[in-house]
C-alpha cells in the first residue's frame, strides 16, 4: 500500500536545539509550517497535545484555511472532555477540513502533566479510560438514534449528534503507548497503532503482540513509525550533524540530569539506549537518552539514500505510516521533501512492486 508520511506542526517554531520565541499561538507562523509541509509532500501532520499548550482543535483549523490537501492527526486526552462533546467537535472539524481529518487518542504517559490538568486517575485506570471514551466516540458518530451507555467512567442517556464525520463510517482513529494496558485499551478500536523508533527487532516483536490481541476484537490495525531524520549529503556529514546535535543539548541542559519519564514507550527507549548507540543501519539512540526519550527521539543519521532504505525497513515489517520530524523543523520539513520523501516513496512502491 502507499506509505502515509506524517510531519509536525505546533503554533511556534521550537525544538530541543531550538528555544521557543514569540507569540506562543502564532497564526502565520502554523500557517507557515502548512505550507511547507504541504508543498513537501506530507500526508498529514501531527497536532501534538500538551497540558500548557493552545487548542489543537483551533491550530488544526488554522492550519486547513490556508492548505487544500494537508490532512492533520488531532492529538486528544480523554478524561478532560465530555466523550459527546468530543465527537461533536471533532465531526465538526472533519468537515471544515472537508475529510482530512483523523485523532489520536492518547491516555498521557505523565502523572505531573496530567495534574494539570485537574487528572488523578491512575496509569491502568487512564487506559479503561480510553477505551470506553473511544466506544462512546464512535456511537456518537455512528448511531442513528439516540443511545444510552453505562460504564465506569460515563453515564450519558439519549446521546444523539447531528452533526456527523465528513469520512465515513468516521475519522481514523489513531493511539499508542508502550505497556500492555495500553495494548489491550486499543486493541478493540485503533485504527492505526503509534510507535517510536526502536530497533528492527524490537519493533517487529511489539507489533506482533498488537496485532494478537487486535485479533481478538476482529481487527487488524496498521502501524505508523516515527523518528528524527537527520541528513547530510553524505553519511560522515550527517554524522556531523548528528553529534553536533547532541552537542547542543547538552549545552542547553547544563548540568541539569535529563527528566524522568514514567510511560513505558521512553522506557523502551532508553533500554535500546543502553544497549548501544546504534542499532540496525542507522539508528541512533543517544539522542533519546540526552532527552531521557522525551518522546519521538531516536535519530536516522546518515544522507538521504541511507536513511530511506531504513525507513523502508520499516515498512517491510508493518509500518504503514511514517512520521518523520527534524531538530530544525522547518528547514528539515523542507529537507525531507526535496531528499527523502521522494526517495521513501520510491523505495516502497517497488517493495509493494516486487510483492505482487
Amino acid at each position: 500500500m502507499p506509505v502515509e508520511m506524517i510531519g509536525w506542526i505546533a503554533p511556534r517554531v521550537s525544538s530541543e536545539i531550538i528555544p521557543a520565541t514569540g507569540p506562543v499561538f502564532d497564526a502565520d507562523v502554523i500557517a507557515h509550517t502548512a505550507h511547507v509541509h504541504e508543498d513537501a509532500g506530507f500526508d498529514r501532520v501531527l497536532i501534538g497535545y500538551f497540558a500548557d499548550a493552545p487548542d489543537g482543535f483551533l491550530v488544526g483549523a488554522r492550519a486547513a484555511q490556508v492548505t487544500d490537501r494537508l490532512g492533520f492527526l488531532l492529538a486528544h486526552r480523554p478524561g478532560f472532555v465530555s466523550p459527546t462533546v468530543a465527537a461533536r467537535k471533532l465531526a465538526t472539524l472533519d468537515q471544515l477540513t472537508d475529510g482530512r481529518l483523523a485523532v489520536h487518542l492518547i491516555a498521557g504517559g505523565s502523572p505531573v502533566d496530567q495534574a494539570k490538568d485537574g487528572d488523578h486517575t491512575d496509569h491502568a485506570g487512564r487506559y479503561r479510560r480510553l477505551t470506553e471514551y473511544a466506544e462512546i466516540l464512535r456511537r456518537t458518530w455512528t448511531e442513528t438514534a439516540p443511545f444510552d451507555h453505562s460504564g465506569a467512567f460515563y453515564d450519558v442517556r439519549g446521546a444523539y449528534a447531528e452533526i456527523r464525520c465528513k469520512q465515513s463510517p468516521h475519522i481514523p482513529m489513531f493511539g499508542g503507548g508502550g505497556s500492555d494496558a495500553a495494548i489491550a485499551a486499543l486493541a478493540p478500536f485503533a485504527d492505526t497503532f503509534m510507535l517510536w523508533g526502536e530497533p528492527l527487532a524490537d519493533t517487529a516483536a511489539f507489533m506482533t503482540r498488537v496485532t494478537a490481541a487486535a485479533a481478538r476484537h476482529h481487527r487488524r490495525p496498521n502501524f505508523s513509525l516515527s523518528t528524527r531524520p537527520i541528513l547530510a549529503e553524505t553519511d560522515d556529514q550527517a554524522w556531523d550533524r548528528a553529534h553536533q546535535i547532541l552537542a547542543d543539548i547538552h549545552r542547553i541542559r547544563g548540568d541539569a540530569p535529563p527528566p524522568t519519564r514514567h510511560n513505558e514507550g521512553s522506557k523502551r527507549l532508553l533500554a535500546a539506549a543502553a544497549r548501544q548507540d546504534v542499532h540496525d543501519a542507522c539508528l541512533w539512540t543517544k539522542l533519546a537518552e540526552a532527552t531521557g526519550a522525551a518522546g519521538n527521539s531516536t535519530a536516522l543519521v546518515g544522507a538521504p539514500d541511507t536513511v530511506a532504505d531504513a525507513l523502508a525497513e520499516y515498512y517491510k515489517i508493518g509500518a504503514s505510516s511514517l512520521l518523520i520530524r527534524g531538530y530544525d523543523p522547518l528547514r528539515d520539513a523542507e529537507q525531507y521533501g526535496a531528499e527523502l520523501i521522494p526517495l521513501v516513496r520510491e523505495r516502497i512502491a517497488a517493495i509493494d512492486a516486487t510483492a505482487t
